[in-house]
């Protein structure tokens, strides 16, 4: 596949440079690529060539990342384990693949009964190997497990075709293009998708990959970053600059050509707020489910205004030239411009489906003719609409998509009226029980408590009676997944708690 040898290739050609810094140390792409040679030596004695999808333990070092590119030149696929989640999570994470084989460079091995763990660690750099194997591509080159509505996480592996196509798509659009004098941030845990293009796009180019140390409190240790090396290339999703929005006046970093966002809605206005941080930056929104190698399209932040938005969220933009989107209703018909529906992805980085899942397989995917081709589309299960100038707007999700008293109502317009009178503040509304088998509105504000009257004054004067929250809550940050979005779920859960103690 390309993609590996172009890896090859960089290593090579960019042995003295600089690979990654990690907890403060430098590694070159020499260092990088003795320990590549070295796993790759250990898994051809001690893993048989049957074996397809090997575990790798997700430490902040070398050898993880060695550990993954080393699998990717053997032509198999790393299932990223991350220790600070729960034993029986990730073993049932490894049963479903089938793997046995885990690498691991702790001191001290991570899961031990029932698998073979090979230590990455301390491993002979004698000699290079670099030369992938020869790879088909259909064979897979990760797994990313997502939470499931069953409470079984469902595993997305990616084929060397879909990371392929990806690569290429996002070095030819949105005039995103790196340098090997680059230094890029890597702020996301292995086991989220969004890793992958933090470490994979600057070593394709020969950049350096500046990793984020789990120590100290993530967006505090993004501004030491900046700070400290001046970084040009940022991924992040977009809560985290909720998190530096305080911080804002003392943030300047003329250094970052390109900040990037995706895995959230990354409002309008905190757009505008972040542009002034990095002068000299282009903003990009790309889009995309895991489902789809990542991202498959994306909008340019204008920096002089005018954005296109809905409900101050910014727009998607447009899908890279590989992939088609199609907007349907309920009954799965196409609607045209302007109409509002679930987006459905088709093209060469949607992956061929989840493990073991045929259920849920035969729920998300649909065959059907398409621009005179026919193709196998993705049912995101994200509401959105098409402008006239081919522009994909982002409503919400289908699933937070409520119904109030009968009436179906789409939480993201009710933030979006807040958020003009608490202007800078963050809020979410989220539906809860009432106890009753009924559901209503709750709205929980990043804030100390503050007087709300003028706010639902301003709701009464611009939504319906039943679109108006009736449940509140102040709170000093909100709960956030490992991968930094909002976690609904435990967020729903502090409502209830809040009410339990009233009744």
């Amino acid at each position: 596949m390309k993609i590996l040898q172009t890896l090859q290739e960089s290593m090579k050609e960019h042995s003295l440079r600089n690979a990654f810094l990690i907890n403060g140390t430098y590694y070159t792409y020499g260092q990088l690529g003795s320990k590549i040679s070295g796993i790759r030596r250990l898994v051809q004695d001690q893993v048989p060539s049957s074996e397809k999808f090997i575990g790798v333990v997700t430490n902040d070092d070398l050898e993880t990342y060695a550990s993954m590119i080393a699998l990717w030149f053997e032509g198999k696929a790393y299932v990223p384990i991350n220790p600070i989640y729960p034993k029986t999570r990730n073993k049932e994470i490894l049963e479903q693949t089938e793997s046995t084989y885990i690498l691991d460079s702790s001191d001290t091995k991570y899961l031990d009964d029932g698998f073979h763990v090979l230590s990455a660690g301390n491993l002979s750099t004698q000699g290079m190997d670099l030369c992938p194997k020869t790879v088909h591509p259909e064979s897979f080159a990760y797994v990313i497990f997502t939470s499931g509505s069953t409470g079984v996480p469902k595993g997305a592996p990616i084929t060397f075709k879909n990371l392929d196509s990806f690569a290429s798509a996002i070095d030819e659009n949105l005039s995103f293009s790196l340098y090997p004098s680059d230094r890029c941030l890597q702020m996301f845990e292995l086991t989220f998708d969004m890793s992958v293009v933090s470490f994979l796009a600057p070593l394709l180019k020969g950049a350096c990959v500046y990793t984020l140390s789990k120590k100290g409190i993530k967006y505090f240790e993004i501004v030491k970053l900046l700070s400290e090396y001046q970084l040009t290339v940022l991924i992040m999703v977009p809560s985290i600059i909720h998190y530096l929005r305080p911080y804002f006046k003392e943030i300047h970093c003329p250094s970052v050509r390109y900040s990037c966002f995706a895995g959230g809605k990354l409002f309008g206005e905190i757009a505008k707020e972040w542009n002034k941080c990095i002068p000299n930056a282009q903003i990009i929104n790309y889009y995309g489910p895991t489902e789809t190698t990542i991202y498959c399209g994306g909008y340019l932040f204008n920096k002089e205004g005018g954005n296109k938005h809905e409900n101050d969220v910014l727009s998607i933009g447009k899908p890279f030239p590989n992939t088609s989107y199609m907007i349907i209703d309920e009954n799965g018909e196409e609607l045209g411009v302007g109409k509002t529906g679930e987006l459905c992805i088709a093209g060469e980085q949607l992956f061929p489906g989840y493990i073991k899942n045929e259920e849920k397989n035969k729920q998300v995917f649909f065959t059907v003719e398409h621009g005179g081709r026919s193709h196998r589309f993705y049912k995101t299960g994200d509401l959105c609409y098409k402008d006239a100038d081919g522009d994909y707007m982002y409503v919400g999700r289908a699933d937070f998509q409520v119904k109030i008293r009968g009436f179906r109502v789409e939480l993201g317009e009710i933030e979006y009226h807040v958020k003009t009178k608490l202007v800078g503040m963050d809020v979410v509304v989220i539906d809860v029980p009432d106890g009753m088998g009924n559901l209503e509105l709750g709205l929980a504000v990043c804030s100390n408590k503050i007087d709300l009257e003028p706010v639902i004054s301003h709701l009464k004067e611009v939504l319906p009676p039943y679109m108006i929250p009736t449940q509140f809550l102040f709170l000093d940050q909100f709960p956030h997944s490992v991968n930094d979005k909002v976690d609904m779920k435990e967020l729903r859960a502090r409502f209830t708690d809040l009410k339990t103690k009233h009744i």
